[in-house]
């Protein structure tokens, strides 16, 4: 299968504190990948640097057949991934709907029409609720409706990739249910590759089909989740 992301030897410093060392990843067209391990280890940094937010200090990516190294995050995005980030980072002063339109920059570029289309109706069939409360501004909403939220914004995008900085993270199970059958449909319906950011190892094992484990911003251990156990990486992750 080919490979829809790819980082080679990638380093990542905030100033003179260094935070990743030579990352090797590789995530195949149509997969999905669970980024897990301790607090601290390097997880954000190495989400916000596949899509551009950090700069790489060493090594390169490349994503669907095209070097994007040295490419900002409204590049990275338009060239089709779609980021998640902790704490979700909504705009509360605006209704659910203006947010979810504000996805649609990632599209400038990509072909005459295709923001003028709108707000994909996949995305309110993905997530119901947000039909419902479409005029209810972001900053009212609960933990679980903002996380739909700003995954439905990213979609709006129509990403090949999709990465996840902890989206179940302070949201209630059943919530936490309807996100993962959500996500899962994105990858088969949709035929989005996902990346995604998981604390919890049930989670990451029922949703991920490979896994990759940081320590201390080096990449320790990778593996598939459909021929080990999450009890064989646990020891390497504060669960």
């Amino acid at each position: 299968m080919d490979n829809l992301l790819t980082l080679d030897k990638v380093s990542a410093a905030y100033g003179q504190s260094q935070v990743l060392w030579d990352i090797e990843l590789n995530v195949p067209k149509g997969g999905a990948l669970a980024l897990i391990g301790r607090n601290g280890v390097g997880k954000t940094t190495l989400l916000r640097t596949i899509m551009g937010v950090q700069r790489a200090t060493a090594g390169t990516i490349r994503f669907d057949g095209a070097e994007v190294t040295r490419h900002g995050p409204h590049e990275r995005a338009r060239a089709g991934i779609g980021f998640v980030p902790q704490g979700r980072h909504i705009f509360s002063h605006m209704t659910v709907e203006e947010n979810l339109a504000s996805g649609l920059s990632a599209l400038k570029g990509r072909g005459k029409g295709m923001i003028s289309q709108g707000i994909p109706d996949h995305i309110y069939d993905l997530f119901p609720k947000l039909a419902q409360i479409k005029a209810r501004k972001g900053g009212v909403l609960s933990g679980g409706e903002q996380q739909q939220l700003a995954i439905g914004r990213a979609l709006a995008g129509q990403p090949k990739l999709l990465l996840l900085d902890e989206p179940t993270e302070g949201i209630q199970p059943n919530v936490v249910q309807q996100i993962e059958a959500a996500l899962r449909r994105v990858r088969e319906e949709l035929g989005v590759t996902i990346v995604i950011v998981e604390q919890y190892l049930d989670f990451a094992w029922s949703f991920a089909d490979s896994y990759c484990v940081l320590l201390r911003g080096r990449t320790e251990r990778q593996g598939s989740t459909r021929t080990e156990s999450a009890s064989e990486v646990a020891h390497l992750v504060n669960v």
